[in-house]
Formats: C-alpha cells, sequence, structure tokens
C-alpha cells in the first residue's frame, strides 16, 4: 500500500495513528525494508539506542559490537508504531508467578516466531520469516529468511537452526520425551529440508495448513542456535560429552538440558538458575536467542534482561527496535501480593493471572495508582474436569459415568455465579473445544447441560448409588467410602471465588468438597501425576490453533501448561496400548477425527462433518463442564506507550505477540 502523496529524502516517523483516515483499507502495520521505501519514496538510514555498547556488555561471551549495519540483517523488518516515534530507555517492570509457571505474560513482550498474527487475530504476516509459501496441496511450507539476521551473540541465523530444532530437539527423545503434536501430521514425522542459508521447507506426509497458525500463536519457537546447542548434541558434534564435561556437565544431553531444557517452553531456568556452580566456566549464561531482550541474571526471585544488540527489527526512522532497554522480572506466587504490587504501580503490564474479580479493586485505584484498565473479551472459558483416570478405583468408576457428570453440570447455578463471581458480564456456555464455535457446528452444544436441574442432579447421583450411607448428611461413593472432591486451583487458572461458588452448589446437592488455593507450579504437578480429583483451569481454543495442534481432542487433552485429564488414558495412548488404561470409543474417534480435520480443506462438507462429531463426542460426552465465557482485564501504567487497545485478554494468541511490544516506550 503506497503512502500519501508526498516525498522525503530520509524515511519520515509515520506511525498508524498518522496514518487514521488517509487512505482506504488499513495501513500495513509493518513493512520489509524494500517495501516501505517504496512507498515512503525514501531511503532510509539506521540508528541505534545509544545505550547499546553498555548493555551489550552485560552480555557474557559477546563479542564488541560491530557497525549498526553490520548487526542488523539486510532487509530488517519495520515496524510501524501506533502512535508516536519512541524514545529509547527505561526499565519495564513485571510481575510473574514463578519460574515457567507462570510466565508467559512478560515471556510474550520479548517473543518472536516464524510468523505472527497480526492485531487484528485473523491475519498472519512475517516476522523471524520475511515470507512463506506453500504447495497446491499444503503438504509442503516454505519459510524465506532474512539475509544476514544474527542471534543475540553476533552468529548467523539460517535456515541450518530450524532443521537443528526440529531434527536434533523437538524429534530427539533424550530432550523431549515425546514429539508435541504440532511437530507431527496425523502422528507422522515431516522432513525438513535446507534449500539454501535463507529458505528452508517442510515437507509434510498429508496435508496440515494450520501449521503455520501454530507458528504464529505458539510460544515454541522453530529455530535454536546449532552454532551453540548443537557443540554439545553427539549427533552434531562427536566430541559433544567431552567438551561437555570439559564444562562441568555430566554429558551433552546435560548441557543441553541446562541451557534449552526438555521442552519446548521457551523460558526455562539457564545456568544462572540451575548450574550456578558452573557459571565461570561456560562459555554464555544463557542460549543465544533471536527475542527482543537477553537475560543478563537470573534467580529464585527474577531475572533480569537487556536489549538485544542484533534485534532485527527497526521503526519508520530506521531507530534499531525495541526502544526499552531492559526489563525486570520479579516473581511474586501470592495473588495479593501481585494486586498490592500493581495498586501501587510497581508493574508496567500485566494480564496473566488477573481474573474478572479483581477488576473492582483495580479499577477503584486506576487514578492514584496511574494505571489503566482494560476489560477484554477472553477465548477460553473457566471449565471443570473429572480424573476419569483416578487412582481411587471407585472414584474412577463414579468420574467416569456420563450420568455423574451430567449431574455435577446441572448442580450448578451458572446464573447466579455469572452474577456473583461475574458481575454479570459472562456469556453462559457449556465447553465445545471450539472458541468461537463455528458457525456451521449445531448451537444445542452451547447449551448442552448447563440448565440449573439440582432435583434431576440428585435424582443421577441416586441412580448411580451416589448416596448418603452413613447419615452424615454427605453422599459416599457406592462403596460406602467416603466422597469428598478436593478443589486445588492456582489463580492463574481461575478465580477462588469460582471455585468457592461451585464447590457450594455441589455442596447442596450432597457433595462434600474441600477448597484450597495451591501455586501453579503445585497444580500441575498434581495434575500430571494423576492426582487430582477435579481439574480447574482455563480452557478452549480458536479454530486457527486447533488447524494445527490436536492437544485439546487427544488425551490427556492439552499440554503440561493447560487444563489436563485422563492421564492414564494418555498413557496408553503414547504406548499403543503398552500401559495406561484403554480410553472409550468415543475418545478413540476423537484421535481419529481431529487427525482427519486437521488435513481436511477447512469449509468442505466433510470439515464440517468432523467439526460437528468432534463437538459432538466431546461436548456430548462432559469430558470437561464449562461456566460462562467472560471477559478479563489487562493492566499498564500510563506511562507505558504505543499500547494499543487488545482484542481479546487470551493465551491463545499468545498475549501481547499481535500487538509488537517491542515499539512499547516509556515516558518517564
Amino acid at each position: 500500500m503506497a503512502l500519501p502523496a508526498m516525498a522525503w529524502a530520509n524515511c519520515p516517523g509515520i506511525t498508524l495513528g498518522d496514518m487514521a483516515g488517509v487512505s482506504e483499507g488499513a495501513f500495513p502495520e509493518q513493512y520489509e525494508l524494500s517495501e516501505f521505501e517504496k512507498a515512503a519514496d525514501c531511503k532510509m538510514e539506521f540508528s541505534e539506542n545509544p545505550a547499546i555498547g553498555d548493555l551489550n556488555a552485560q552480555i557474557k561471551g559477546n563479542p564488541d559490537l560491530p557497525a549498526l549495519a553490520d548487526r542488523l540483517p539486510e532487509e530488517p523488518l519495520v515496524v510501524v508504531p501506533y502512535d508516536s516515534i519512541g524514545k529509547y530507555g527505561g526499565t519495564l517492570d513485571a510481575l510473574s508467578n514463578a519460574t515457567e509457571a507462570g510466565t508467559s505474560d512478560f515471556l510474550s513482550t520479548r517473543h518472536v516466531n516464524l510468523v505472527r498474527y497480526s492485531d487484528d487475530l485473523e491475519t498472519i504476516v512475517p516476522n523471524v520469516a520475511k515470507g512463506w509459501e506453500w504447495n497446491d496441496d499444503y503438504t509442503e511450507l516454505t519459510f524465506f529468511l532474512r539475509k544476514g539476521h544474527k542471534w543475540s551473540d553476533g552468529e548467523p541465523f539460517t535456515a541450518e537452526d530450524i532443521k537443528f530444532w526440529y531434527d536434533n530437539l523437538a524429534l530427539d527423545p533424550n530432550i523431549n520425551e515425546k514429539p508435541k503434536d504440532y511437530v507431527l501430521v496425523a502422528g507422522k514425522r515431516m522432513e525438513v529440508e535446507v534449500i539454501d542459508p535463507q529458505t528452508v521447507k517442510f515437507k509434510l506426509p498429508a496435508p496440515k495448513p494450520g501449521l503455520l497458525a501454530h507458528f504464529a500463536t505458539s510460544y515454541a519457537q522453530g529455530f535454536q542456535p546449532k552454532h551453540f546447542l548443537g557443540k554439545f548434541h553427539p549427533e552434531i558434534n562427536p566430541d559433544a560429552d567431552k567438551y561437555a564435561q570439559s564444562l562441568g556437565f555430566e554429558n551433552g544431553y546435560a548441557a543441553i538440558k541446562a541451557y534449552y531444557g526438555n521442552s519446548d517452553w521457551t523460558d526455562t531456568a539457564t545456568p544462572m538458575l540451575n548450574s550456578p556452580d558452573l557459571i565461570g566456566k561456560l562459555p554464555a549464561n544463557a542460549v543465544p536467542t533471536l527475542e527482543s531482550h537477553f537475560v543478563v541474571k537470573e534467580t529464585t526471585e527474577g531475572r533480569h534482561f537487556v536489549a538485544n544488540p542484533y534485534f532485527f527489527m527497526v521503526d519508520t526512522t530506521g531507530q534499531q527496535l525495541p526502544y526499552i532497554n531492559e526489563e525486570d522480572e520479579v516473581f511474586a506466587n501470592d495473588q495479593q501480593v501481585r494486586l498490592l504490587k500493581l495498586v501501587n504501580g510497581e508493574a508496567d503490564y500485566k494480564a496473566q493471572s488477573l481474573q474478572l474479580s479483581d477488576v473492582p479493586l483495580l479499577l477503584e485505584n486506576q487514578e492514584k495508582g496511574g494505571y489503566s484498565i482494560q476489560l477484554k473479551p477472553k477465548i477460553a472459558m473457566h471449565a471443570i474436569s473429572f480424573n476419569v483416570t483416578s487412582e481411587d478405583p471407585e472414584k474412577r468408576k463414579v468420574f467416569g459415568d456420563l450420568r455423574f457428570r451430567k449431574a455435577m453440570s446441572e448442580a450448578i447455578n451458572r446464573e447466579e455465579l455469572n452474577q456473583v463471581a461475574y458481575f454479570g458480564e459472562g456469556q453462559i456456555q457449556q465447553y465445545t473445544g471450539f472458541s468461537p464455535v463455528p458457525g456451521y457446528v449445531d448451537k444445542k452444544w452451547l447449551t448442552y447441560e448447563t440448565q440449573y436441574d439440582p432435583d434431576n442432579a440428585k435424582a443421577l447421583l441416586d441412580e448411580i448409588g451416589v448416596v448418603d450411607k452413613d447419615g452424615d448428611g454427605f453422599r459416599d461413593l457406592p462403596n460406602g467410602d467416603p466422597l469428598v472432591l478436593n478443589l486445588q486451583f492456582a489463580t492463574q487458572g481461575i478465580a477462588g471465588q469460582v471455585v468457592e461458588l461451585i464447590g457450594q452448589y455441589w455442596a447442596d446437592a450432597g457433595i462434600k468438597t474441600a477448597v484450597k488455593e495451591v501455586t501453579p507450579d503445585e497444580y500441575r504437578s498434581a495434575q500430571s501425576s494423576n492426582q487430582l480429583d477435579v481439574g480447574l483451569w482455563e480452557k478452549g481454543q480458536p479454530l486457527g490453533i486447533i488447524l494445527g495442534n490436536n492437544e485439546l481432542w487427544v488425551p490427556p487433552f492439552e499440554n503440561y501448561f493447560g487444563h489436563r485429564a485422563g492421564m492414564l488414558w494418555a498413557e496408553w495412548v503414547d504406548s499403543k496400548g503398552a500401559k495406561g488404561v484403554e480410553p472409550p470409543d468415543f475418545v478413540k474417534q476423537l484421535i481419529a477425527d481431529i487427525n482427519a480435520f486437521q488435513s481436511t480443506p477447512v469449509g468442505t462438507d466433510k470439515s464440517k462433518a468432523l467439526a460437528e462429531s468432534l463437538v459432538a463426542n466431546m461436548t456430548g460426552n462432559l469430558l470437561f463442564i464449562g461456566t460462562a465465557l467472560t471477559p478479563d482485564p489487562i493492566y499498564a501504567r500510563n506511562v507505558l506507550k504505543n499500547f494499543p487497545e487488545f482484542k481479546t485478554a487470551s493465551y491463545e494468541y499468545y498475549r501481547t505477540f499481535p500487538y509488537r511490544p517491542q515499539q512499547w516506550w516509556l515516558d518517564e
């Protein structure tokens, strides 16, 4: 799209605000350099943060900085700021729950991936990759990279780094116990072919058009530095173990675990935290990155980051991004402590772990605290699950009975829950997997078993033998053992008031409950080890993500960080029946349907039929019980500039990733 009819000798500081109403259609929020220079009729001159040398000096192992022109790729990504050309400097202050258990909010402010969603949450646009193309049947996806793009330590970033990530990390059982769904197509591996240093091709065994959307939304980056991690990998370096042992590690894989972790989570602890005794010997304190900021300090209390001197984005005047010099992250697990810090203006941005129930307090203190609150719709809703593979055989029998799950759904007074816990802002819905539900799926599933019918709930419990056998006023298991539902929850996933109300509704139906708040780490550990009675967390994904990732439909129905159930079903699926508990037929149908759905063109009759089958099996069997789709708050201090109106308060689009936080700046 051409800019208005005017020309500049040097490139102008155009912002999206400047362009409002100037031309028809949406003004692009970013350009490749050549596109921008052509549109603006200018030749861009680059400039850098005057503090970048001092910031780079804090990155262990980095050489002295070459000139900016030698640090930027030949075709940097030109970011059009929302409101203003920023000023360099300052420290972005952030609050997280704890290492790896509540940091995605802050991580998203520096995150990059091959592509991303534009802030319209509909259009996929370039990011690390400058472009891509599919073949006609969606079995080959080719990415084009930026010539001269460099890692944060100045080493070249090339297609080899993508192939290394896929072949040697994502598919290596010594690192990832099992491959994630997004690196497979219907359970089969892809082939990654390096065409040249700037061109890489994913060759798929069957169509999977949603693979692109995965890279646009996920924290899991499709690249890792082969030049650094490859030194520790025995398939890349025959002397990997010897080299790792010279640094104090047991072997090469131990070194990879210290730097990269043992999953695709990009916020894993660094050697500064997991191997502090070895830091003096190590070539770097953390793995090189393409992100906007690099971690230079890490303790159990928090982390500190400095601007990446090799970052690949510039603004419309040619200033290298990011504008913000440093980022500081403080860990605070207690929700009340976090709220107090926010009320006092001690963080610049926060969304993760904030619940609708926190809004009155936050709104009341906006002016005093110097911040603003956006209330935005969510993608996921608070959902409930029962441990259908409980280690207790009597509980497993009861939880696995659909009549029990129907009773527990009908016992919830969602209208009252909405008014009391959600201030009337919620839209009562059943969990369907899709959020929003595609228009061609029968709308009956949105309200399936959401009616408040305590009498029928009690009748269903009577029918399956969950009755009060000892006369204490609470129902027991059919064999006479006490039935107590332990409702462990973390405020990162659900509001305490919601859990307490649900516990009371079930108590009114005769089911004894015990409510306990735990940390996210404690919750996830209990969930993954099959120890929870009841799952309590947000759940739901948009169509774009589901097309690239089948996790909501295959046991345990989400990853470690999400809402899981049926852990022993998952063990059976993973072991191909050698271990675990065989799931019922409807679960096997879910697995078959989601694999077929991902390889079928969207909008076709077959695709629509598969979506209907997925929803009918998921919702009809109430594996997860919905409550209401609600908004959540987003917090930002008023000194944080170029902070836009978000469209959703959602993890599903990876929080701030669509809103280009690299162009945020601090006016103080």
